[in-house]
């Protein structure tokens, strides 16, 4: 790993060596700021040294063997583990708890280091080739050295291994192959939901915020003639794009990059939002907070306008929220009022998750009280 003497214009992780600071790229998709505090380790740090360490906010940058790094974050793992979580007085609490605790995890986690040369090679003994996976993510190799946190490291190296492997859909009898930092459809039921919801029509349908594009090749299989599906994410857009054109459906659905609904009206108009009205920690959140009920009060308000005359509109919604005290049952029906609509129907589904049958879950109460609906919404 070569550092570089020029300020570049994106952020750099500098750390104090005996010929002066050095400094290499900054990498972080969770866009957390490079540590301040940096200090070199290797096979000789102790787990309940780098454990101190990475709490009080100094990192880790690591020069030993790789697999010795992986299993010092394991032992640090285990550390964070010991402490009892506090006793939680409501649902709501208990949320908030299990936030706290999976930002302060991913802060102290995230405090070990790899080095990563230009061409996205790891400079230390028994490592892994990430080349391709770090392509797929940070884009073809720049100029200069990088460093990253082990833990996005070994993130990005597990979504490469999903993006290849795919998810098996049943409801498709094909594979998704989810990219990087675009949900993936590891939960099923929802896809059931619209794989066996009577069509209101064939004609067309809008799928709005695609993700991998699966339930656009759910619809099209079904026999809808023509689907758009809308994203901004670009990761999505090409996500969605690849897993249509894999499985055959690329003359039959657009793929749009546009903010909710794109222009015109369709027989049928399917949304799938985040569940949980909360504020995302990092972009990669996204796809499972939706602050201030933003994406669901934008399709609600906006879908009048875009249904065909006797056309549906499907909500696909978790009651989650609502057993964690984030939102209402009468919440959402007034925000379904107020946008001009009305509910001709709706399909419910049961979660089959493991963590809804696991008890040692912190969130384990609402989580099995857990029902998924899919709302058939048509204007007044």
């Amino acid at each position: 790993m070569t550092p570089f003497a020029d300020p570049p214009a994106f952020p750099t992780l500098t750390w104090p060596a005996a010929d002066g600071p050095q400094s290499v790229r900054w990498r972080s998709e969770a866009g957390v700021p490079p540590p301040k505090r940096v200090v070199l380790a290797d096979d000789r740090t102790t787990a309940d040294s780098a454990y101190r360490l990475a709490c009080e906010g100094t990192a880790l940058l690591w020069h030993g063997d790789f697999q010795n790094a992986r299993q010092l974050l394991q032992a640090m793992t285990r550390r964070l583990e010991r402490k009892p979580p506090k006793r939680a007085t409501s649902p709501l609490d208990a949320f908030n708890q299990h936030r706290q605790a999976q930002s302060q995890r991913a802060r102290t986690l995230g405090m070990l280091l790899i080095p990563l040369d230009a061409d996205y090679t790891i400079p230390l003994r028994r490592a892994p080739d990430v080349r391709d996976a770090c392509t797929e993510v940070y884009g073809a190799p720049a100029a200069h050295a990088s460093a990253v946190s082990l833990r996005e490291l070994l993130g990005l190296i597990g979504a490469h291994e999903w993006r290849k492997k795919g998810v098996e859909i049943p409801a498709l009898g094909e594979r998704i192959h989810p990219h990087y930092g675009v949900f993936s459809p590891v939960r099923g039921e929802y896809i059931d939901l619209v794989a066996r919801t009577p069509l209101p029509s064939l004609q067309r349908a809008f799928d709005i915020g695609a993700g991998t594009g699966v339930l656009s090749a759910v619809l099209a299989k079904r026999g809808v003639r023509s689907i758009i599906a809308t994203e901004q994410d670009p990761r999505a857009l090409a996500c969605a794009q690849e897993n249509l054109a894999r499985l055959g459906y690329a003359d039959r659905v657009e793929i749009v990059h546009a903010d909710l609904f794109p222009p015109g009206r369709a027989s049928l108009v399917v949304c799938n939002p985040p569940w949980l009205p909360a504020r995302p920690a990092s972009p990669i959140e996204h796809a499972i907070y939706d602050h201030e009920s933003r994406m669901l009060l934008g399709f609600l308000n906006g879908l009048a306008e875009h249904l065909e005359p006797g056309g549906e509109g499907w909500l696909i919604l978790s009651d989650f929220a609502e057993h964690l005290g984030l939102r209402t049952r009468d919440d959402l029906l007034a925000a379904i009022d107020r946008a001009g609509l009305a509910v001709a129907g709706r399909e419910d589904i049961r979660p089959r998750h493991p963590k809804a049958s696991d008890p040692s879950d912190p969130l384990h109460a609402a989580r099995a009280a857990e029902v998924t609906s899919l709302w058939r919404l048509k204007t007044r």
